[in-house]
């Protein structure tokens, strides 16, 4: 691996595990046992370095939440969006633990911020009409759009909400598995009778993740 990249792997391994407040390059240079001096020829400081953890974090989020085409919607396609919606969340804890923070310090990322989680909103639009188009949902058209903003609210703001309400100062697996649940719940309320038992299934699942 270059050295590049073991920079942007040990950062983004440092700041899911002590924050990114308390992580500076120099903890970075000298987890890496690197100079100060050899990190700086890659990265002019850390806010160049989350700059690539995002690039990383904007493929995640597009290549997860993509329209399905010529598939069956069965148990298998939709745990899949929920295993996106995991993987990502607990892969950059980080950011979504101290966003806003990360945001005002950065306008060139809070920009790409906005565009990416835009163009997953539209994405996710995309698979509530085609589950509804198939059967799984019910709900009226009017109120597909304001569905899938609540879902990413509560995926983007989960796990401030939990270190902001519980005595908890770090993110656990099971705590996400909880969020994830909250997101089947709702979902759950818009199922037809034919796809509710699917739902039961998926609920039960990540309520066994959760324990």
């Amino acid at each position: 691996m270059k050295t590049r990249d073991k920079i942007i792997q040990a950062s983004l391994e440092l700041f899911n595990e002590h924050g990114e407040r308390t992580i500076t390059t120099n903890h970075i240079a000298a987890h890496l046992d690197i100079s100060p001096g050899n990190l700086y020829y890659h990265f002019r400081n850390k806010e160049d370095i989350i700059r690539c953890i995002f690039d990383q974090y904007e493929q995640h989020l597009l290549s997860g939440f993509k329209p399905y085409h010529g598939q069956k919607v069965d148990l298998e396609l939709l745990m899949g969006y929920f295993d996106a919606m995991f993987y990502t969340m607990w892969q950059f804890r980080f950011m979504y633990a101290n966003l806003a923070d990360i945001l005002a310090r950065d306008e060139t990322l809070k920009q790409r911020y906005l565009k990416v989680q835009q163009a997953v909103l539209e994405q996710s639009i995309g698979v509530l009409k085609q589950l509804k188009n198939d059967g799984i949902f019910n709900i009226p058209d009017e109120n597909i759009a304001d569905l899938a903003d609540t879902i990413k609210m509560i995926i983007g703001f989960w796990i401030s909400y939990k270190l902001t309400q519980s005595s908890i100062g770090t993110i656990s697996k099971a705590s996400l598995y909880e969020g994830l649940l909250r997101v089947l719940m709702i979902f759950k309320s818009y199922a037809t009778e034919d796809s509710i038992p699917t739902f039961s299934r998926l609920e039960q699942h990540f309520q066994t993740l959760a324990a």
